[in-house]
């Protein structure tokens, strides 16, 4: 008998919101693997799978929510956020800021909601994958839904 899938926080909001959502799992150990990798295990091609990033600045925290391929431009980053400058959040204050580890944060369900900006090259995409909230578990659902959980915007992101 295969074991019920134990539900996240982030799908429990998805499931509340009455967001569709499909879940992917792939095998793991206990740390996080690269997003190249997470794509190639759940059979999809790394611009449709998404990374999730944690930065502070300004005097807050944002969530920048990219492909996985794409590297974060702090100066775009900066400019969506409307501050200054921004830094990524050192992975030791991860869990204590989210709730989620690193390989497993979403902008679905964190402690406590951040503003959040999705890169506008998911814009116009039928779905895309991001966290699930735990390693080894990714969501496939439209952008636009996940703009509407997280409470986020698009916004150019990557360098």
């Amino acid at each position: 008998m295969a074991k019920k899938l134990q539900k996240t926080n982030a799908m429990r909001i998805l499931d509340a919101k009455k967001i569709a959502y499909a879940v992917l799992e792939y095998p793991h150990g206990d740390t996080a693997l690269p997003g190249e990798e997470v794509a190639r295990l759940v059979g999809r091609p790394p611009e449709e799978v998404y990374k999730t990033l944690v930065t502070a600045g300004g005097g807050g925290h944002f969530v920048f929510i990219l492909p996985v391929g794409a590297e974060l431009d702090l100066k775009k980053a900066a400019k969506a956020a409307g501050v200054k400058s921004v830094a990524m959040v050192h992975v030791a204050e991860l869990f204590g800021l989210t709730g989620y580890v690193r390989g497993g944060c979403t902008a679905v369900g964190m402690k406590k909601p951040f503003p959040a900006f999705l890169d506008e090259s998911a814009r116009g995409r039928a779905r895309i994958l991001v966290s699930g909230g735990r390693i080894g578990l990714q969501m496939e659902l439209a952008p636009d839904d996940l703009l509407s959980a997280c409470g986020g915007a698009y916004a150019a992101l990557t360098l």
